[in-house]
């Protein structure tokens, strides 16, 4: 090989050299800016990794109706008149009324749907706030009357998520001693699950007015120079169900 084929290789050479050299750092640079962005994207409050969100979920109450009888049963009265109280508590739409039609139980549905809007009506749910409508029942499963509303619901998750490792490693999550991802995940699906009224999550209710007469009399006292604590009397003492410590 002459010498201007050695040089002519030894430059190729070289800028094959330079060309991954390059494209070595372009890939540590982009995997710096992967693990920026993931840093980015990870918050370290668990608020804002899970956070409670508010929708519309549905409350439903069934009906179940048997062949050779009619009307509802003391449990099933229970259960209509609870939901409809609820309703007026809690929905945000009309009651929707799917009743089974045809088959073995079509007289014992219409004799139960009239008991059914004579409870409703009883609870103050007005007649056009409900709507009925019909369905098939499949012939293996036991025909119900499924009586339903939307309302708002709290929501947090899905948990079980574990995008990093929590062993020893050379992620930031490791190093800088980060809170995990999936940390605060169940508290926070709890808290949504146990809350009330989901809309408290967001603002607080209005405030009822003081109790003006007991105000009164604890101001009097309190001008007087008395206690302004309230006296119980013999009602305290006799109320207790031990006599542990005397």
């Amino acid at each position: 090989m002459t010498a201007i084929s050695r040089a002519m290789v030894g430059r190729r050479g070289g800028a094959a050299l330079r060309l991954l050299a390059a494209g070595g750092l372009a890939m540590l640079l982009a995997g710096c800016y992967q693990t920026q962005v993931a840093q980015q994207d990870y918050p370290t409050d668990y608020r804002e990794r899970h956070p409670i969100t508010l929708k519309e979920g549905n409350r439903q109450v069934e009906v179940f109706l048997g062949r050779n009888r009619g009307g509802l049963n003391p449990g099933q009265r229970a259960d209509v008149l609870a939901f409809a109280q609820l309703w007026k508590r809690e929905a945000t739409s009309g009651i929707i009324i799917d009743v089974p039609q045809g088959g073995p139980t079509a007289h014992a549905a219409a004799d139960s749907m009239r008991e059914v809007h004579s409870i409703l009506a009883a609870s103050g749910v007005p007649r056009n706030a409900v709507y009925v409508r019909g369905y098939r029942p499949p012939a293996t499963a036991l025909a119900s009357i499924k009586i339903a509303y939307t309302k708002m619901v709290a929501e947090a998750g899905p948990c079980g998520k574990w995008p990093e490792n929590l062993g020893p490693g050379q992620d930031a999550s490791y190093m800088e001693n980060r809170p995990y991802w999936n940390l605060g995940c169940a508290y926070q699906r709890n808290m949504a699950a146990m809350v009330d009224n989901p809309a408290d999550l967001v603002q607080p209710r209005g405030e009822a007015p003081a109790y003006s007469a007991r105000r009164s009399v604890a101001i009097d006292k309190y001008r007087k120079g008395e206690n302004p604590t309230g006296d119980y009397g013999s009602r305290y003492e006799s109320g207790k169900i031990s006599g542990l410590g005397k």
